[in-house]
C-alpha cells in the first residue's frame, strides 16, 4: 500500500467515520478502477473525465445491478474528492459522472398480525426462548438494524429510563426508546444470561449465544427466518423486514416522518420517505376495499 492509499484509508476511517466493512468496500471498488487504469495505461491519480467515462461504460457492461454500479461509482467520487481535498490534484475528474438511476423497490413489510404470529412461534421453554423474544421485540419495537443489535452493549441500555444508546452507520450514535414490552422481555433474558459462562471479551454484549459469545448477523437471520417459517409466513423476510415494519406501522398510526427518521438513524429524510409510498399503497387498498363506489 503506497502513501496515498494509506492516507485514503485513514481519510475513510477517521474523517468520514466509516465502519471497517464500509472502508473495505470502498477500497475494493477502488481496486476495480485501479485494475482498469493499469490495463489501459492510465495514471490513476491523474485520470481524465474521458478516462473515467470509459471506466463507467466498463462497469455498466460488467455489473448488472444499478445498485452495485452506484456503489462503485460512489467510491470513485470519494477517492477523487479526497485527492482534491489533500491537494494531490487540482480538479475532480469525476464530478460530471452521473450515477445510474436505481429502480425503487418497496421493502417487504409484515402486518401486526404476522408479527404476533412470529412471536407466538417462539418456544419460551427453550434455553434461548427469552433471548429470542427480546431480540424480536427490539428489532420490531425499536427499529434496530441487525448490526446494531449484535453490537449492542449492556452499558448503553438504560431500562429504568426506557432508552438505549445505539451506534449506527459511520459510528453515529442516537438515543432510541425501548418499549415497555421489549424492556420486560429483555429483563427475563438478563436472568438467563446471568447463568451463562460468558467469555471476558463479551461481558458487555447485550445478546449472547449459549457459549457466552456474541451473536453473529447470520444467527439473527436464522432466528428470524425460522420463526417466520414456523408462523406460516411466506414472504421473503430478514431482520431488516422488522425494521421496515416498525417504521411503516409508526407512520400508519400518525407518527411524524421526522421522528421516524431520527429513530431509524437516517441521515437524509429522503431515505425515510420510502415509507410514505408504503402508506399510500395501504391507503389505495383501503379505498378499493371499503369505498362504496368500488364495491358496486
Amino acid at each position: 500500500m503506497n502513501s496515498i492509499d494509506k492516507e485514503y484509508h485513514a481519510y475513510l476511517k477517521l474523517e468520514k467515520g466509516l465502519s471497517a466493512n464500509s472502508v473495505l468496500a470502498y477500497e475494493q471498488d477502488l481496486d476495480k478502477l485501479r485494475t482498469y487504469c493499469q490495463e489501459h495505461g492510465i495514471d490513476l491519480t491523474h485520470a481524465t473525465p474521458d478516462d473515467l467515462h470509459g471506466f463507467v461504460q466498463h462497469v455498466i457492461g460488467g455489473v448488472e445491478s444499478a445498485r452495485s454500479q452506484a456503489r462503485i461509482l460512489s467510491g470513485v467520487h470519494s477517492y477523487y474528492r479526497f485527492l482534491v481535498y489533500h491537494n494531490y490534484i487540482d480538479q475532480d475528474p469525476s464530478e460530471l459522472i452521473e450515477m445510474p438511476k436505481r429502480d425503487q423497490h418497496l421493502p417487504e413489510v409484515l402486518s401486526v398480525e404476522e408479527i404476533d404470529r412470529m412471536i407466538a412461534a417462539i418456544d419460551l421453554s427453550a434455553p434461548e426462548g427469552h433471548r429470542n423474544r427480546a431480540i424480536i421485540e427490539m428489532l420490531y419495537g425499536s427499529g434496530l438494524r441487525v448490526s446494531e443489535l449484535t453490537t449492542l452493549r449492556l452499558s448503553r441500555i438504560y431500562l429504568s429510563e426506557g432508552y438505549m444508546l445505539i451506534e449506527g452507520k459511520g459510528s453515529k450514535q442516537r438515543l432510541v426508546p425501548i418499549s415497555p414490552v421489549a424492556a420486560e422481555w429483555f429483563g427475563y433474558w438478563l436472568q438467563d444470561r446471568a447463568r451463562l459462562d460468558i467469555k471476558p471479551e463479551y461481558v458487555d454484549y447485550a445478546f449472547l449465544n449459549r457459549y457466552g459469545r456474541g451473536l453473529t448477523r447470520a444467527m439473527i437471520f436464522t432466528i428470524v427466518k425460522r420463526l417466520a417459517a414456523e408462523a406460516g409466513i411466506r414472504k421473503t423476510i430478514s431482520p431488516h423486514t422488522l425494521r421496515h415494519s416498525f417504521a411503516t406501522h409508526l407512520l400508519q398510526n400518525g407518527a411524524d416522518l421526522r421522528l421516524i427518521q431520527q429513530m431509524l438513524g437516517h441521515e437524509s429524510i429522503t431515505t425515510t420517505e420510502i415509507y410514505t409510498h408504503l402508506d399510500i399503497q395501504d391507503l389505495r387498498q383501503a379505498v378499493m376495499q371499503y369505498h362504496p363506489a368500488n364495491r358496486r
